[in-house]
């Protein structure tokens, strides 16, 4: 059982350091940071805490190809390959279209994009000249890295819809799905198993993150808010999917969109927040998170990756997540 740990980037470089510290004293195997548009640079925040960890391996979840150019992604995951010493996991999806929406920039053929992206990076890493005329990429014999990959970095795919999770299943070293709410997991692994069933067995097996977000706090109402101020925040750009699982229509999102992004009232879009918007994630303590997961982990799991907010106090979540894995590994060996 492998277990992870992510993050926004929406906090201080130091918050940064000390987290990855208490992840990698607490037992997680890897810790994730996004890369949202307008907030702290992921790929800064990485290196700061490659720097201030031995064993703990390192992810961005995620990087997109449309802000960032596949060609750069490259140059960044082997650079951070090197001064990780191999411990760096490339976290890629097509980004979140309203987001990109911001910046005039259109997702357009996300699955193509995604899959020739993930194609090249990989050609990149192995040291190869890349010649590419795609439907988004277009690439001369002039595109290689000027310096040797240390090696092909792995690489995850954060997916949600059915054609996403599919490429994920077939393509990817991994893959971090997010799962509103848990009991989602079966239905993603179908989705997965979808693109395993042609996956290239040079591949190895796929790393299936099931991605949960928690909210831990001996303040019960204080670890329910923290996880309402998230649903208010990304609830409207959620796929159908996700929401259909819930009993929920984007539609539903509409007031707390109007009030989190035009109206600029963060309270009011928080207690917009119902009960069945919060099934979305766990809130409480460690044994609340453990009797919502047994499920997942009696029906096989093999990767828990606890998500944001993760409570009022991170460093405090962190080591309550801590018993969860203790817990967790004491009956799966």
């Amino acid at each position: 059982m492998r277990f992870s740990l992510r993050l926004n980037n929406d906090l201080s470089l130091p918050e940064y350091v000390a987290l990855a510290q208490a992840a990698e004293a607490a037992g997680f195997d890897q810790i994730w940071v996004s890369n949202d548009l307008f907030l702290r640079s992921a790929p800064v925040i990485l290196a700061a805490m490659a720097q201030a960890t031995e064993r703990i391996e390192l992810g961005s979840g995620i990087f997109n190809p449309y802000t960032i150019h596949p060609a750069e992604l490259a140059m960044f995951a082997a650079t951070m390959d090197e001064l990780s010493g191999n411990r760096f996991n490339l976290g890629l999806a097509a980004g979140a279209g309203e987001f990109l929406k911001w910046v005039g920039i259109a997702q357009e053929r996300p699955l193509a994009t995604l899959r020739e992206t993930i194609t090249a990076i990989r050609a990149l890493l192995r040291g190869e000249r890349v010649a590419l005329d795609g439907r988004r990429l277009h690439w001369t014999g002039e595109a290689y890295l000027r310096f040797t990959p240390p090696r092909v970095t792995p690489i995850y795919v954060g997916a949600m819809g059915p054609k996403m999770l599919a490429l994920a299943g077939e393509l990817a070293d991994g893959a971090l799905p997010l799962l509103f709410p848990p009991e989602h997991f079966f239905q993603v692994r179908e989705l997965l198993q979808a693109g395993v069933s042609c996956r290239d067995d040079s591949l190895g097996d796929l790393d299936f993150a099931a991605c949960i977000w928690v909210s831990l706090a001996a303040d019960r109402e204080a670890a329910r808010r923290a996880l309402a101020e998230k649903i208010a925040y990304y609830g409207h750009a959620l796929s159908p999917l996700i929401l259909a699982r819930l009993g929920l229509e984007q539609v539903d999102f509409g007031p707390i969109e109007q009030a989190m992004m035009v109206e600029r009232n963060p309270e009011k879009a928080i207690a917009l927040v119902n009960e069945r918007m919060l099934r979305m994630g766990v809130i409480g303590q460690p044994e609340d998170v453990i009797q919502r997961l047994t499920p997942l982990i009696e029906a096989g799991a093999t990767h828990l990756s606890f998500g944001p907010p993760l409570g009022p106090d991170r460093l405090i979540a962190v080591s309550l997540l801590g018993e969860v894995i203790e817990a967790v590994r004491g009956v799966t060996g």
